[in-house]
């Protein structure tokens, strides 16, 4: 939530500074990039937010809850590199991808977890949740 208030607040901070007259625009400026940047934050965000609580729900919370912090650390460095040159923006979009990867195979295994114990009585809760542990600190790797 406080990271889409920032975007936000620099949507409406760039407006103003860029048109004394409200939420007007001109052409391509910097408050383009600015809410070109929010919107692309605010279109990942409920796939983000979907996939975090099915790999929290359904795998593992710690890794899950790690994953998800740093998701919000690279979301805002994609929003300022964005700012800036689109080449800075790069590497924030493609570290979110990969969590965002991690998240959604954390849900699978899950998923796959929960339907072999209810169709062949074969738990592996355990062994995933050792598993994600030990790859979410690969997360820091750019």
């Amino acid at each position: 939530v406080s990271s889409t208030a920032f975007f936000a607040n620099k949507v409406e901070h760039e407006s103003r500074h860029c048109s004394n007259k409200g939420l007007q625009r001109p052409g391509f400026s910097s408050f383009d990039r600015v809410y070109t940047a929010n919107q692309n934050c605010g279109h990942t965000y409920p796939t983000f937010l979907a996939v975090l609580w099915c790999a929290g729900l359904l795998c593992s919370q710690a890794p899950a809850a790690f994953a998800g912090l740093m998701y919000l650390f690279v979301r805002q460095k994609y929003f300022v590199g964005y700012l800036g040159e689109r080449t800075q923006s790069t590497p924030g979009y493609l570290f979110g991808k990969r969590i965002i990867l991690f998240l959604f195979l954390m849900s699978v295994a899950g998923i796959l977890n929960y339907y072999l114990v209810f169709f062949f009585g074969s738990d592996f809760e355990i062994h995933i949740k050792t598993i994600t542990s030990a790859i979410s600190p690969l997360l820091l790797i750019p």
